[in-house]
């Protein structure tokens, strides 16, 4: 769909026209006439009013640390202040005396778990059609909608991913009917009454892609295109060809003035994924179509982030690597269509081991309560083959390398000073089945204490029902 820019047709119709002159100098007429101002979109018209909760500071002790980059420190220290990491090290780590001081012995700390795919808030928990939002199924191409449109605060899946997961930002995306399914947005995992206040600030757009079955299925059995692979690839292509056309006339307009070209809300989010402002996220299962996808993505100049789901990342880990895409994977799921049908649980290792970007993610509203078993099983199966992977290495793959493949690592993702207090303490090894997490803290505020039922969040929409808050 097409829209014209709200801008004063009086400064459109001076764009472009000649400056009338004589042999005295210019005209009147041109001399009094307005300069046209030059019209701009507006790349963030719903913006985060997110503010942290006020919190104090705090220091763990006598703590096992996973810094989140891949570094373990024993009997160590982290200290934050002002929503802030301040200091991470050894027992040395000086500790001032004014602050609450927890003693960790026995425990971990983490950063704050990252789901780089979740559908929270589009389809919301109870699952019921009247909250089926994330599948703008009506066109193959759906580039215009954006995924924060369709959240829902209320949904009760966000305490439950901060209570048993320690998930504290994630990225919502829009579902994979579509070759192009809409923009994605990162929250952080707060209770709020407005999508923009779990807002996280700063963080950059993402663009849902598919490729595959779904986009074939559910168009083909409208008998529309694409109803093929190869038609997935010449809508892709062809949607690509006029972005780049787009592009092109606004950096024209951009360079030259005059009027400015007819205003397109899916093709801004094109353009700017082509102008390296929006990270690509493409739902992609078969090796071969990721690779064909990598070229695609070189014949018109954009960056893949990541490949979601990725079950035959394996098959590919040095092009992965060599085109520096991550892979955001499952542990074990496989077979539930052909597709991926030759998943297998050492994936993640394989990708791992081949020094590949590796991310485990949920795609699932009870998985993401559970992502530290997830990465569990994945450095199991990886050992049970004869890699030797850390358990540092995998908290990585929930934590630092998803906040890099969403552009956010340098303001969270590992427990680095001056970066946001993003912090889980664990009850146990957080890669152990009997793991839960103790206590969270968003931005330094403490939100969740296992200890603590009063600091258990509930959403509105619980209230006064069986179960309110409860964490099982």
């Amino acid at each position: 769909m097409r829209y014209g820019y709200l801008a004063p047709l009086a400064a459109i119709a001076v764009v472009g026209c000649a400056n009338t002159t004589s042999a005295e100098g210019p005209s009147s007429a041109s001399a009094s006439a307005p300069k046209a101002e030059k019209v701009s979109i507006n790349e963030n018209p719903y913006p985060s009013t997110y503010k942290p909760y006020p919190g104090q500071p705090t220091a763990i002790r006598n703590v096992t640390i996973f810094d989140g980059e891949g570094g373990q420190i024993d009997n160590g220290v982290v200290f934050f202040t002002d929503g802030k990491i301040t200091a991470v090290g050894d027992a040395n780590t000086p500790i001032p005396a004014d602050i609450m001081v927890l003693d960790g012995t026995g425990k971990f700390v983490t950063p704050g778990i990252i789901d780089i795919h979740s559908h929270l808030g589009d389809y919301p928990s109870p699952g019921v059609a009247a909250h089926s939002d994330g599948n703008e199924a009506t066109s193959p191409v759906t580039a215009d909608v954006w995924a924060e449109h369709s959240v829902w605060p209320q949904d009760p899946g966000f305490s439950r991913a901060l209570a048993n997961g320690g998930v504290t930002s994630l990225q919502i995306l829009p579902g994979s009917a579509n070759l192009f399914g809409g923009r994605s947005v990162t929250l952080k995992n707060v209770p709020a009454r407005t999508m923009q206040a779990m807002k996280f600030p700063g963080a950059p757009y993402g663009l849902k892609m598919a490729c595959g079955e779904n986009p074939k299925r559910v168009y083909g059995s409208r008998n529309q295109k694409p109803a093929s692979r190869m038609g997935n690839l010449a809508v892709n292509r062809q949607t690509w060809a006029r972005a780049a056309e787009y592009k092109a006339r606004w950096d024209e307009y951009e360079r030259k003035g005059g009027t400015p070209p007819a205003r397109d809300i899916g093709m801004d989010t094109l353009k700017a994924a082509l102008e390296g402002k929006i990270q690509i996220h493409n739902h992609c299962y078969r090796a071969d179509e990721m690779a064909i996808v990598i070229d695609m993505a070189k014949e018109f100049g954009y960056k893949v982030s990541t490949f979601h789901h990725a079950v035959e990342s394996y098959k590919i880990a040095d092009l992965l690597r060599e085109n520096n895409i991550c892979s955001a994977v499952w542990a074990d799921w496989w077979g539930f269509k052909m597709e991926s049908y030759d998943g297998i649980p050492e994936n993640a290792a394989i990708i791992q081991n081949a020094n590949a970007c590796t991310i485990i993610h949920s795609d699932d509203q009870d998985q993401i309560q559970r992502l530290n078993q997830e990465a569990a099983k994945a450095l199991g199966d990886g050992r049970r083959m004869g890699f030797n992977i850390s358990d540092a290495t995998a908290i990585r793959w929930l934590t630092y390398n998803p906040a890099m493949a969403m552009g956010i690592a340098d303001k969270t993702g590992s427990l680095k000073p001056g970066k946001m207090a993003d912090v889980v303490l664990w009850n146990a090894n957080p890669l152990s089945v009997y793991a839960r997490p103790e206590k969270v803290w968003v931005d330094g505020a403490l939100l969740y204490d296992a200890n603590d039922p009063k600091r258990r969040p509930v959403s509105d929409f619980e209230l006064g029902q069986p179960g309110e808050g409860d964490t099982k």
